[in-house]
């Protein structure tokens, strides 16, 4: 048997299907549900639905017709891709993010062995008799203090003041960290995104909370001290905020934020049915406002209203001047006769579910976004969105866990990890969902029938860091390499799908491409 390994296949080209293709035709491409079908000698315990090729059983098979050529060729790759759904992500058994930490976390990936989290420290638990040792801990070259957790190490940035606003961990392996101390003051507490840009670190806050994105970038978050204080970033014309900063592989800085002006949000956990979307090149200023980002909202009415928002005048009188209260919201601290700014939404019908404190990640070009999920009626959890596209509308594919999240999500360690303020984090190998075996025949003799097949072989995805970016991922293609194949004058493929993992994610295949020489 003609041994099989792996490749990597960095474009596609499209091409005819059919029993009998055209000299002209270079390639062999199967990605519709026609062509699925008219390619199919046998399917069995898998069904073709809406363009994909899934599992109906726990596993199946899918036997192609050959395809025929008037002249010999040579095969060169076979390469599968999959649907866009991301649904296998795994609770972890205990919480990825540092046991100090508290509010919404911010992932930071500088690249391989090289994972960060911002975000507030809360007093570390007393331990009986504890004394903080001299500690080493490989991959880094200060001096370390342990602590009374057995994974958490102080830096010497780690043991000066807190200045009430975001704090800096760091770790080379995703279980231990090391603490490196402040890095916003206290006015940056409302930090909510974060990117490296050549080795600086662009610390995205709301001011006040929940309004106009400010930033800081700092060169070293090891000081234990912020880093150069820029300001205000964008002037958003709407209420809400809660942003994601993502660059894209041009170096732009595209900002995600919630828009509530189509709703109350202080009835539906601060977050709203639309999210705004501006784009800036070089994330300190000019931000230009592009279409939505997210829209599903429902019908307008046509009638507005407005509610107070416990922190706008509080934090920024100057900008956000309020007007007395009439009325007691306990809610959100709000007393009759105290003053408080207020946000004006219009009414839409019918009810709306609510998404917000955003957060992103691209893998090969397909971006997906996290964020609080808030349907009508029930309770808050992480909301997943993807497209192929930031010049596209996402579109919701998912949800899971329970609690206001407040989410991020990276790439470290060879997976995926969306981390949150709730009791559970969670772990992903990628998109790409086990388990999916291939072989391919070849019509040597040109009597329409397969003569000779490469080995039954597992293809699958895998992923990679970008040098440069935190938040773009390489996709590395589910590929085998069919060059050991003898040239033929017809081809034919096998696949055998099984869904191999506990959670209710299968595997869903969106196109296969034979490539020839």
């Amino acid at each position: 048997m003609i041994r099989i390994i792996c490749a990597v296949v960095m474009s596609a080209v499209s091409l005819a299907n059919g029993l009998v293709a055209s000299e002209g035709d270079k390639n062999w491409r199967i990605d519709t549900a026609e062509e699925w079908n008219e390619a199919a000698r046998q399917i069995d315990g898998l069904a073709v639905n809406d363009d994909l090729l899934v599992t109906a059983k726990k596993q199946g098979i899918y036997r192609s017709e050959l395809q025929r050529f008037e002249s010999k060729r040579s095969a060169q790759t076979l390469t599968l891709t999959a649907s866009a759904q991301w649904e296998n992500w795994q609770p972890t058994k205990s919480k990825v993010t540092p046991p100090t930490l508290s509010d919404a976390p911010i992932m930071l990936v500088k690249g391989p062995g090289d994972y960060w989290i911002l975000g507030r420290n809360k007093a570390p638990r007393s331990a009986k008799n504890f004394k903080p040792e001299a500690a080493t801990l490989t991959g880094f070259a200060v001096p370390l203090q342990t602590t009374a957790y057995p994974h958490l190490f102080d830096a010497p940035g780690g043991l000066k003041r807190s200045l009430g606003g975001y704090h800096a961990w760091q770790s080379h392996d995703m279980v231990n960290w090391v603490h490196h101390g402040p890095v916003t003051s206290k006015s940056a507490k409302w930090s909510t995104t974060a990117e490296f840009v050549d080795g600086k670190a662009y610390i995205y806050y709301d001011f006040p909370n929940d309004q106009d994105p400010h930033l800081y970038i700092d060169d070293d978050l090891t000081d234990g001290q912020p880093g150069e204080h820029i300001g205000l970033a964008f002037k958003d014309p709407s209420d809400g905020s809660d942003c994601v900063i993502i660059r894209d592989l041009d170096g732009k800085f595209h900002l995600i934020y919630e828009d509530w002006s189509p709703i109350d949000a202080s009835k539906h956990s601060w977050d709203s049915p639309l999210a705004g979307h501006a784009v800036s090149d070089d994330g300190k200023g000019d931000f230009k406002i592009l279409a939505p980002a997210v829209d599903e909202r429902t019908q307008p009415t046509g009638k507005f209203i407005e509610y107070p928002h416990p922190h706008w005048h509080k934090e920024d009188p100057k900008n956000f001047p309020g007007k007395v209260a009439t009325k007691h919201v306990g809610k959100h601290g709000i007393k009759a006769g105290q003053t408080a700014a207020y946000a004006e939404y219009e009414i839409h019908a019918p009810e709306q579910h609510a998404y917000g404190d955003w957060a992103g990640i691209a893998i090969g070009g397909q971006y997906y976004l996290v964020a609080d999920y808030h349907p009508v009626h029930e309770a808050i959890r992480i909301g997943l969105f993807t497209s192929p596209s930031l010049d596209q509308k996402f579109e919701f594919i998912g949800e899971l866990g329970n609690g206001h999240p407040d989410p991020d999500i990276g790439f470290a360690e060879g997976q995926f990890y969306l981390i949150n303020q709730t009791k559970h984090d969670y772990v992903s190998p990628g998109p790409w969902v086990e388990t999916v075996t291939a072989r391919v025949g070849v019509d040597s003799s040109n009597d329409g029938k397969a003569d000779i097949w490469s080995d039954w072989q597992e293809v699958k995805e895998q992923y990679d860091h970008i040098q440069g970016f935190s938040k773009q991922i390489k996709r590395i293609p589910a590929s085998m390499d069919l060059s050991e194949l003898p040239a033929g004058y017809g081809f034919c493929f096998e696949l055998k799908l099984e869904d191999t993992t506990a959670n209710q994610s299968k595997p869903m295949l969106d196109s296969i491409e034979i490539r020839f020489k």
